[in-house]
């Protein structure tokens, strides 16, 4: 019985953490900006196609190979500050204080612009570089064999997710994100700027969102069409978790991945829909998530 608990603990908690990276992007943004970013899973699929063509590039180049493993983080950092200052100043700034209808058609003709953009760079092919997964190799435990780097990927979500909520409550910046989320007319009257706020927050999201991306690389490629996918699965994630609660995307990612998972091992004609099954029945309970409320948001 435990060699196939564990394993599929194992599966589950490593597509939590990929699914984590895009989604807590999702409700930061959402926290301090306000605005449902349709267009945040297309960065998840550019950190994916830089992430693989640089993998790509340093192994066809015969360069050693474990510049892979920060080739992935840089090329999560070369897209948020390639993307996040030039789009929030610009096409994301436009919209504040706009309705929601205009944000959500705005950042949708972004998503659908990004998604051309790939393919006029990129081309219409997968890539595949799988060269971190390989050198971390495997681990046999009583019998039970675990790939490295999905424990490599577990970690990395959990430093994240502790990361943020220390950066949130204890750096002056995070505050300052914190008394955003609370008040943004205040901090205005207060003499924050917010719209600097604004754009680290963006641009901090876009890393996340591109992490999880080039992170997911070695494991499973990239291909036309992931960012469509990982749009709709961040929205499902972030509203089973609550609308700006990291924590929330925390344990929605792995009630997620938790069902894709059995779906994949128990009912495979399910795994497409595991995770809105799962998303539906929360709503159904809990309208807000389960660790949102209709009265407050608080990152």
């Amino acid at each position: 019985m435990l060699q196939t608990l564990i394993p599929l603990a194992v599966d589950a908690l490593a597509n939590a953490a990929l699914i984590f990276f895009v989604a807590v992007g999702l409700t930061l943004v959402f926290s301090v900006l306000n605005i449902l970013n349709v267009a945040h899973g297309s960065f998840y699929s550019i950190g994916a196609y830089v992430a693989a063509s640089v993998g790509l590039f340093v192994v066809s180049a015969g360069l050693p190979a474990w510049l892979t493993f920060p080739a992935l983080l840089l090329s999560a950092i070369f897209v948020a500050v390639l993307f996040g200052p030039l789009i929030e100043n610009t096409l994301i700034r436009w919209t504040y204080g706009k309705s929601e209808a205009v944000q959500v058609l705005v950042t949708f003709a972004l998503f659908l612009i990004l998604e051309d953009l790939q393919r006029m760079v990129f081309g219409v092919d997968s890539l595949y570089e799988d060269t971190p997964m390989s050198l971390l190799g495997i681990t046999d435990l009583g019998g039970i064999v675990y790939l490295n780097y999905q424990l490599l990927l577990i970690v990395l979500a959990v430093v994240v997710l502790v990361g943020l909520r220390l950066f949130i409550r204890n750096s002056r910046m995070g505050k300052l994100l914190a008394a955003v989320v609370a008040d943004r007319e205040v901090s205005q009257a207060m003499g924050i700027n917010t719209n600097r706020i604004f754009m680290i927050a963006f641009t901090l999201g876009i890393f996340l969102s591109a992490l999880g991306g080039a992170l997911a690389t070695p494991t499973s490629g990239v291909a036309p069409g992931l960012g469509a996918d990982t749009t709709v699965l961040a929205f499902a994630v972030a509203a089973i978790g609550g609308l700006g609660q990291v924590e929330g995307a925390a344990v929605a990612a792995i009630i997620v991945a938790l069902a894709k998972v059995l779906a994949i091992y128990f009912a495979p004609a399910l795994d497409a829909v595991a995770p809105y099954l799962v998303m539906l029945i929360v709503l159904l309970w809990r309208p807000y998530g389960l660790f949102g409320s209709n009265t407050s948001r608080k990152i």
